[in-house]
Order: structure tokens, then sequence, then C-alpha cells
């Protein structure tokens, strides 16, 4: 997740630890270490002699262990590495990918609408008019396309891999 840096956004995992993104584990590791140390409230109490922590001091510590959990897990590290590519790409970060053949078809009037439903119950959904221009522009290619379905519901999205080979008639 991205922090909030003087009301913007700017603190990345990263950042917290003092790291670079490409950095191995063991730099991490000991970067949180010092990290730790240095934000830790018993050692920041005890330098400036107040009664208590601040609240400042506190927050700095937790960012610095939810820094350290996300980043020393290498599947959450992989997550969090593609949310923060694909915030700084506008990317669709998507929950999976299926093939266009996975779809069920159903009718309504004159427009076919493809189908594949969402873990939450409700539907991935695109219909024969929106598919219209991505089959032609496959088929004269003669390769693979895709594109990226919202969840009608939630906030998941698909990636519907079309390849040129696939029987597009509905």
């Amino acid at each position: 997740m991205l922090h909030a840096k003087n009301g913007s956004l700017g603190w990345t995992h990263y950042e917290i630890l003092s790291v670079d993104e490409r950095a191995s584990y063991d730099e991490m590791r000991e970067n949180y270490k010092a990290a730790i140390l240095t934000s830790h409230p018993d050692k920041v109490f005890a330098k400036s002699g107040e009664n208590h922590p601040s609240g400042d001091q506190q927050d700095a510590f937790l960012r610095v262990r939810e820094a350290w959990e996300v980043l020393s897990d290498p599947k959450s590290r992989e997550s969090y590495d593609n949310l923060l590519l694909a915030s700084r790409n506008e990317v669709d970060v998507v929950d999976g990918e299926i093939s266009l053949e996975e779809m069920m078809g159903q009718a309504h009037n004159d427009v076919h609408e493809l189908l594949y439903q969402c873990r939450c119950g409700d539907f991935f959904s695109i219909t024969s008019v929106e598919l219209g221009e991505l089959v032609g522009s496959v088929k004269a290619a003669g390769r693979q396309a895709s594109v990226v379905l919202p969840c009608g519901s939630c906030s998941l999205k698909i990636r519907v891999i079309i390849d040129a080979s696939t029987d597009l008639s509905m």
C-alpha cells in the first residue's frame, strides 16, 4: 500500500525501509532491523524523556513493521509490487485470466452476452457488440488479443484471452 506523506501519496514500503525496489531479502532485513530500532516506541520514549511515546512515533513504528511484513514474504511482495506498478502506470490489476471459450453465452433480443461468474456471485460480461471490433482485429492480425472485464458488483477484474483460432460465432 502507498502511505500518506504530508497529505499526498508517496511513502512506499521500500521507502519506509530505505531500500531500492530491487533490494535482496538480506538488504531489506538489515534496513528493517535499523528502522525498527530507531522507531520502536520504547527506544524513542527512553531517548526523548517524555512520559509516553507520541502518536507519530507509534505510527512510524507500525509503518516499519507493516512494510517488513509485506516485503519479507515473497508472495505478498510480488502482489505489492504489482499494485505499485499498477498505481504508477494505471495498469489494470487482474485477478486471473480465462479464455473466451470458458465464458457462457446468453441471448437478450438481438444482443448476445458472454458471462463468467465471479467469486462474489455476480458476473464478468461482454456483449457481442463490444466484442465485435476486437474479434475483427484478432482475425486480421492472426494472433491473440485480450480484454479486461470488471465484475458487475465487486472490484475484481479478469483478463479474457481471445485467440485467432477461436470460433467466435455466437
